[in-house]
Order: structure tokens, then sequence, then C-alpha cells
């Protein structure tokens, strides 16, 4: 895919751009802790309130455990809850890396991305055991991530937030994100986006 000669900044999702996530396997872990109905309460389209609040920062890791139990109605370990939370978050191909290494040279690169504070810490966790490296400083010009700017996708004040930091033009900016909404938000702001479809990834949007 030929992306624009006026594009200079790219920003990227995470979780099922960068990294591999599946959020069955959430389910299926949730479902042996009690929790059976796991998908009406947190989807890749729609969530409750304490997960949103949870990736807006808003709550604590505790808070949110705590409020995790409510609806499993028994009792369960912090260690039982982060796990099954975190049984989405899969692998990162290393050529994924080698392919954001290479477009850096040639634009402004940056993260935009829902996430919490238990999942930042398993996956950051993660990228350093195997690729040795701070991936978020050292590929991205600046990670945004929603827990800590307390803002989430899709409202459109995290995607300003981002332009205006960073000085961005939107014209001139790339978005790309594997949820439907989030990208009608970027397009309602004028921000050129790349939808990506289930089944591809981001090397075979520039490769």
């Amino acid at each position: 895919m030929q992306i624009q000669t006026h594009i200079k900044n790219i920003i990227f999702d995470f979780g099922g751009v960068i990294l591999n996530i599946d959020y069955k396997l959430a389910e299926k872990a949730f479902a042996k802790l009690g929790l059976t109905d796991f998908d009406r309460l947190y989807s890749h389209a729609t969530q409750k309130e304490l997960f949103d609040e949870f990736e807006k920062g808003l709550i604590t890791p505790a808070d949110f455990r705590n409020g995790v139990r409510k609806f499993i109605k028994r009792d369960v370990s912090d260690l039982q809850i982060d796990a099954a939370w975190n049984a989405m978050l899969l692998d990162l191909p290393e050529e994924r890396i080698q392919l954001l290494d290479e477009l850096k040279t040639k634009y402004r690169l940056f993260l935009l991305s829902n996430t919490n504070e238990i999942h930042y810490n398993s996956f950051t966790s993660y990228m350093r055991d195997k690729f040795k490296r701070e991936i978020f400083s050292d590929v991205f010009e600046k990670a945004y991530v929603s827990f800590k700017v307390k803002m989430r996708k899709p409202d459109p004040e995290i995607f300003l937030h981002v332009l205006h930091e960073q000085n961005l033009r939107k014209e001139e900016t790339l978005f790309i994100d594997d949820s439907l909404q989030h990208i009608e938000t970027a397009n309602k702001l004028g921000i050129n986006t790349i939808f990506l479809e289930k089944g591809k990834t981001i090397l075979d949007l520039f490769i």
C-alpha cells in the first residue's frame, strides 16, 4: 500500500495493531473464575463504566479488581483477576518492531492507546524481556496511553490533545486503528485514517 506523500506523522493504536490480542481468551479465563458473561461487560466494541474509568485512570487497580469481584460474586485473588485480565495480551512479532524502526526514519511516530495500568505493566514488561529495549520511548516520539492522560478514544479530546501538544497538522497526520469507532472520530476531525481490518497487519500496509 502506498502512503500518500503529504503524510509526515503517523499515530498508531497499540492492541490489535502492533500487539496481538484476543478478547476471547480473557472471556474464557474469566468464565473459569465464574464470570460467564464477560463479553457483555467488555468487548472490542463496547464496555461497562468500570472499564472506561480504569482506562481513563480514574480508579486504581485495586478499585478495578474489587469492581470485577462484584460481577464474579465470589472471592478470587488479585493474581487470579490480573491473570484473567491479561489473558487477552498475546505477542508482538519482531518484524513489526523492525518496520516501525524503519518508518521512524521517514515519519514522526506516535502511539495512542486505550489501556489501563494492569495491562500496561504486563506488556511493557513483556517487551522489555523480549526486545531488551524500552519500545515506547525508543520507537515512538511519544506514547499517549489513556490511563495516564485521563482521556480515551473515541472521545475527540484525546486526538486533539495529541495534535496540539505535538503541533501536528491534521492533514499531514495518519491514524491507524482496528476499532471503527475510533477511526470515525479521527475522520470527523479531518485526520487521515486507515482502518486495519481483521486478518491484516501493519506489514500489509507498508510492505
